[in-house]
């Protein structure tokens, strides 16, 4: 199937994926935040990927293990 877009929708708080044939995913983007991060470095982690490269962020959920790719990136920085 080929893609011809994919955005954040602000008003849905889904990444939206529309294809070729009319077909779309919707990613809710809220849901996915609540099932697999477990504090606020992980959101934002998340929330970057969302604003800065939908596309990833579709794949990552869609296709990847989001909890690995959490482990792996995020970065945990103590309050003084």
């Amino acid at each position: 199937m080929l893609m011809t877009s994919c955005e954040f929708n602000m008003d849905t708080a889904c990444v939206e994926l529309k294809f070729a044939d009319g077909s779309m995913i919707s990613i809710d983007t809220i849901a996915v935040e609540n099932e697999v991060a477990d504090n606020m470095y992980e959101r934002s982690e998340l929330d970057y990927l969302i604003y800065n490269d939908p596309i990833a962020y579709a794949d990552l959920i869609l296709n990847g293990d989001p909890k690995a790719y959490l482990k792996n990136v995020t970065e945990y920085k103590p309050l003084d």
